[in-house]
């Protein structure tokens, strides 16, 4: 690929990153106070706390790993967002009241108020391992790796590599396992290592500068502006491929029939379920393992519940966080949709080269977009607003809780605001060299894998044991702090064993020369290894039953005034139970019609209507009584409290989820 850029395009880049950059300046230039630095004095209005949201979430990670593995697995990776919704949900109306309440500046703060300090301390450091390997490191990575690409023959150089493709299968005769192997040659695209590292340091020191003078509110203003760059370049990108396929439907009839005259295979990649042994996404893994995952990382994520934190006030957190929901409804379109689409256009315009799912998008930039109308420059600027809005949000909150849960709780109590703020800004300075270090010396440039879902599967050893320690510290009083300590530190203990543990037994059952009668059920129905979504489920219930035996081994009176939901909300136990019925209620329609489904006793279009309307019903008597105490409170127009109320939205928002949940089976 040739320099793609011309003077305008490079115009349009810098001027897009400059200005960035000097708004975050301006914006936190009288950052005074501990309150102002971390959460931005509590004063972020609706549209900066879903600019923010939607900006640290879908960083350079998601807008090039989502359609990576929309171009290598396909639609099914749509439940990363819609399953958000769900994660979104428990933030909005159970965790966030709870946290607010306590005026909390980290969540870390409200484990300490909950159960003790240990649990403090171990979430704090947990997360700062999250925050800066797990999700900084990557962050620079696909970022520099996709700015080589960007510039063409000056960052990159082709080589020829041999593809070796190993599958075991069972054999249709003597119903015994039997492995395939195969190999291709094909031309490789490769990043040169000198102008990756070049990317990183730059990435970095970009990010460091506006974050560590500006804080909260110099993220959550270059946020909004990031995220805005992110919808225009995403949806720029997916308007000029879907012209230069033919359409949406185009896609669909490829994908469905395939084209005999171009060679192209039907691949069925624009469905949501895939089986039980898909080493990717399998459906019992995306409705438990993931699932939780979403309540984790959207409910008890200091990096993405800070911004609902700082947010003016609960109706304005709460509109916030809704509004960050729809913005997520359209990665599915236009990201992943889109990586669908890359998979059918590579094969024809580039049925010879070997595309690996990390640069399907810079590639499908080189493919489709117009050389001198700009456009190469807004959509790069919207790929580095995504790289810029993730890391600086790791920044601030990693930041948070060095200064807030270690330096002030344990190291300096009596610490003034403005020291804290010059702690917080010291370790920005030492996160960017840890993550600009790694970037630069372990990771591979050149790596073949799903970096996405590598960087779930790594977070998933992490956090079951948080979640446990949250959840039931939120909705049941009767849990114990040894029980939160012991489950958060053995949920990472339970995820090594029964990963190394599920390696043995499923590799001494799938090997095809001990001829193990359970190895065709087991590849059938599990796999070749067990899919981390399904780990993930397995560690939590073994947290789950630690945190609970753990509670009731004690003998411990639980304190009324413990911040929980329901003491919090004033919540009684008789409406406790009429929620539980309610939502087991729900999940058993949302059954039935799926099972309806399946047997072809409703269509998808009729199947995912009815979805929607059970979630209108279910969702309507809260939604009644929050628009009834408004009005009781204030003397505005019903008209207006309709459009103003958040549960309104909400719920829409929930019906557009669950119909695409049942439309796109």
């Amino acid at each position: 690929m040739d320099w793609p850029f011309t003077t305008f395009d490079v115009l349009i880049f810098l001027s897009t990153l400059i200005g960035v950059m000097v708004l975050g300046l301006v914006a936190g230039r009288k950052e005074n106070t501990s309150e102002d630095y971390f959460l931005a004095g509590r004063d972020i209005r609706w549209w900066g706390v879903a600019g923010s949201i939607f900006g640290s979430n879908v960083s350079a990670n998601h807008m090039v790993g989502m359609m990576g593995i929309g171009f290598s697995v396909g639609f099914a990776q749509s439940h990363f967002e819609l399953g958000a919704i769900l994660g979104l949900m428990m933030l909005c109306y159970f965790f966030l009241p709870v946290y607010r309440k306590l005026n909390v500046y980290t969540l870390s703060e409200y484990l300490e108020k909950r159960y003790d300090h240990r649990s403090r301390l171990a979430y704090a450091i947990i997360m700062l391992v999250i925050m800066i390997l797990v999700q900084m490191v990557p962050a620079l990575y696909i970022g520099s790796r996709s700015a080589c690409v960007l510039l063409g023959e000056r960052g990159t150089f082709t080589e020829e590599i041999e593809v070796e493709k190993s599958k075991l299968i069972v054999d249709e005769q003597s119903g015994k396992l039997v492995r395939e192997t195969s190999t291709e040659t094909k031309p490789k695209l490769k990043v040169d290592k000198t102008y990756y590292n070049s990317f990183v340091i730059a990435l970095a020191l970009i990010t460091a500068s506006y974050t560590i003078f500006g804080g909260l509110k110099a993220v959550v203003y270059t946020d909004a502006i990031q995220s805005l760059l992110i919808l225009i370049a995403g949806l720029t990108l997916a308007a000029l491929t879907f012209y230069q396929m033919g359409g949406w439907s185009e896609m669909m009839r490829l994908d469905h029939l395939g084209n005999a005259d171009l060679g192209i295979a039907p691949a069925e990649k624009m469905h949501l379920y895939r089986s039980t042994n898909d080493p990717d996404l399998p459906w019992t893994g995306v409705f438990t393992g993931l699932m939780c995952m979403h309540m984790f990382y959207w409910g008890t994520n200091q990096f993405i519940v800070q911004r609902a934190l700082g947010a003016r006030s609960d109706i304005e957190a709460r509109s916030g966080i809704v509004a960050a929901g729809f913005l997520k409804l359209l990665i599915p379109f236009f990201a992943i949709g889109t990586g669908v689409a890359a998979f059918y256009l590579f094969q024809m315009e580039l049925p010879d080269e070997k595309v690996d799912p990390d640069i399907a998008f810079t590639k499908l930039m080189a493919l489709v977009v117009p050389v001198g109308y700009g456009l190469f420059g807004l959509i790069a600027a919207g790929l580095i607003g995504a790289i810029l809005s993730s890391i600086d949000s790791m920044m601030n909150s990693s930041a948070t809780i060095v200064s807030v849960d270690i330096y002030k709780r344990y190291l300096r109590p009596e610490a003034t605001d403005k020291e804290m703020i010059l702690v917080g800004r010291l370790f920005i300075v030492v996160a960017v060299l840890i993550a600009t270090l790694m970037a630069i010396f372990v990771i591979n440039p050149n790596s073949e894998a799903n970096f996405f879902l590598t960087i779930v599967d790594y977070q998933g050893y992490l956090v079951p044991g948080i979640l446990v320690a949250f959840f039931f510290g939120i909705f049941w009083k009767r849990g114990t702090a040894t029980a939160a300590f012991a489950t958060i530190l053995a949920g990472i203990l339970f995820s090594a064993l029964i990963d190394n543990g599920a390696k043995w037994w499923v590799g001494d059952v799938l090997n095809p020369e001990l001829d193990h009668p359970s190895g065709p059920w087991v590849l059938n129905y599990v796999g070749e290894s067990l899919q981390f979504f399904h780990r993930v489920i397995l560690v939590l219930f073994c947290s789950s039953v630690l945190y609970i035996v753990v509670s009731l081994m004690q003998k411990e009176t639980p304190s009324e005034d413990l911040p929980t939901w329901q003491t919090t909300q004033k919540v009684s136990p008789a409406q406790m139970k009429m929620l539980v019925l309610g939502i087991a209620i729900a999940l058993g329609v949302y059954a039935i019609l799926g099972y309806l489904l399946l047997q072809d006793a409703l269509s998808p279009m009729l199947a995912g209507l009815l979805g929607a309307f059970w979630t209108l019903l279910a969702r309507a008597p809260s939604t009644f009584r929050s628009i009834g105490q408004r009005l009781s409170e204030t003397e505005g127009k019903l008209s207006w409290l309709l459009f103003t109320e958040d549960r309104v939205w909400s719920t829409l928002l929930c019906m557009v989820a669950v119909f695409m949940l049942y439309y796109y089976v």
